[in-house]
């Protein structure tokens, strides 16, 4: 019997005895509260390899827009700024985008939970689609901040909701090998995106970055819609506790808002950044309040305790967060030491992205065979933290540069699969899309703040402001090649040790037994 039929739960008793055979994760009471977890509802008959690689296939083009629709906007600005006349506002395109989708990642991973798969994915893509279609027909800037906004909110539902689908389909011995495959798909997407963005700002025209969303969107419903149906159902219907919901993401809006704007649009002590972060601390602590005293809080406190979530969501974030700051500002770098064209210096980000891909392709297939399988993730942060420690060493030949970068992104990668099956594994199946939106929740936030915090010691080491070089080319043009070496010293500096955190992290984590298919004899120590 191969690895997709295995898949399939005939009924509710065969699944209560199949699971009773299988290896199961040991769940600490304080990992999950106390709620019923009752057996899945499950299909008439089991998954076949056909329908489990259309379901598949069909969440890797889901997942594709979303990705997609975080790249490829920025190339077209130019031209969208010229043609409306409003280059002011640019930003707010980019960052209405990113406050909507950071802040729904829960909401959506919770909902999807409480109301299932299926409405949920139909509910965010019909957003994402329909955000995409106003973005197209804008007449002016505010209508399209707007429409970006209401994209947002359908682009931040898509990821933890494909990832609890996986969850759903995939056991977790079997999971972190399709993690991967779905980190192809961002890299694809990182790289894809800038130039279709180019393509069509200057060949046809820019409303083609948000058309082109309609019919792969309509195409990837078309193929999973179908299969919903036979999809293992695990969510629990229960009231919903909107107040903490919306208290939720109304702090993290603030947090998002203090992250972008300090030390850019406004000074860190300036009494505005203050006052946000005042409010954001105030939001913060009544969500933590409320949750605590709910009978059914939205996000659950004590998910976010025990011995293997918080230490895995620490270890993700802090790679998340360490590759999008390098993926922010290394451009930077290329332009003013090695005097590349901004588009040379988009293509040294390729290993970054390409190679990261690899190590979660090398990190899943060590869980789907290996006992130990967090020493993957523990070894290849290390040798990512050492890498950044020897990029500290400049100057140094581009060669030599991007072979370093190579191998930091391949140990970088193995955090990924390793840290999200891990969280998945250790909850009730009932709240894996609760926990999986929570932690891409998470990593947005490291993302954001390990930029805020690059950003603070470009400026410092500088005495420039050179974030987003697109705006400030001419500063970075007038900063010497030793003066830009010196200040991204501490820059490959902080990347190390975000590597070294994430790798005690991983290290403090309990290793729990991943539920599978896999006999322990089949194991390899």
């Amino acid at each position: 019997m191969n690895k997709f039929e295995r898949q399939g739960r005939p009924s509710a008793d065969q699944q209560t005895l199949s699971d009773s055979l299988a290896v199961e994760p040991t769940v600490a009471p304080s990992d999950i509260p106390d709620v019923s977890d009752a057996p899945p509802i499950a299909p008439p008959a089991p998954l076949t390899p056909s329908e489990v690689r259309t379901i598949l296939t069909s969440l890797m083009l889901t997942m594709f827009l979303a990705a997609l629709d975080q790249t490829i906007v920025a190339t077209a600005l130019p031209t969208i700024g010229r043609q409306f006349g409003d280059v002011s506002s640019l930003s707010w395109v980019i960052t209405a985008y990113l406050l909507a989708s950071t802040a729904v990642a829960p909401v959506f991973g919770t909902l999807s939970d409480i109301y299932g798969r299926r409405a949920t994915i139909i509910t965010s893509m019909s957003l994402f689609v329909v955000g995409s279609i106003l973005c197209a027909v804008a007449p002016n800037m505010p209508i399209l901040i707007i429409a970006r906004g209401l994209q947002g909110l359908g682009g931040g539902g898509i990821l933890p909701i494909v990832q609890t689908v996986i969850a759903d389909v995939v056991t977790p011995r079997e999971r972190g090998q399709y993690q991967a495959y779905f980190s192809g798909v961002w890299m694809a997407a990182g790289i894809g995106g800038p130039i279709l963005g180019g393509v069509f700002a200057e060949h046809l025209h820019w409303s083609m970055i948000f058309w082109i969303n309609v019919p792969l969107g309509l195409s990837s419903m078309a193929m999973l819609l179908p299969k919903m149906g036979r999809i293992p159902v695990f969510h629990r219907r229960r009231e919903v506790d909107w107040l903490g919901g919306v208290l939720l993401m109304a702090a993290a809006v603030m947090v998002m808002l203090v992250l972008t704007w300090g030390g850019t649009r406004y000074l860190w002590l300036s009494p505005t950044i203050m006052a946000m972060i005042g409010a954001s601390a105030a939001l913060t602590f009544a969500f933590v309040w409320h949750a605590s005293r709910a009978r059914e809080p939205f996000l659950p406190l004590s998910l976010m305790g025990g011995t293997v979530v918080p230490y895995a969501m620490v270890c993700g974030g802090c790679a998340m967060g360490a590759m999008l700051g390098l993926t922010v500002y290394l451009p930077l770098y290329y332009e003013g030491v090695y005097h590349l064209s901004a588009s040379e210096a988009g293509m040294g980000l390729i290993p970054l992205a390409a190679i990261s891909t690899l190590g979660a392709a090398i990190a899943g297939r060590t869980m789907a065979r290996a006992k130990h399988y967090k020493w993957v993730a523990i070894t290849g942060t290390l040798v990512a933290a050492a890498t950044a420690a020897a990029m500290m060493f400049a100057p140094m030949p581009l060669w030599l540069l991007l072979a370093l970068l190579s191998i930091f992104s391949l140990g970088l990668g193995t955090a990924f699969p390793v840290s999200t099956v891990s969280s998945q594994n250790a909850v009730a199946r009932s709240q894996v899309g609760t926990i999986t939106g929570a932690t891409n929740f998470f990593r947005a936030l490291m993302a954001s703040f390990t930029v805020a915090v690059f950003s603070a010691v470009l400026l410092t080491a500088l005495g420039a402001d050179i974030s987003f070089s697109g705006e400030h080319r001419g500063t970075v043009t007038s900063i010497s090649a030793a003066d830009m070496i010196a200040a991204f010293r501490y820059v490959f500096g902080a990347a190390a040790a975000l590597m070294i955190i994430a790798s005690i992290a991983m290290a403090l984590m309990e290793e729990r037994p991943l539920a599978g298919p896999s006999q322990a004899s089949d194991l390899i120590e």
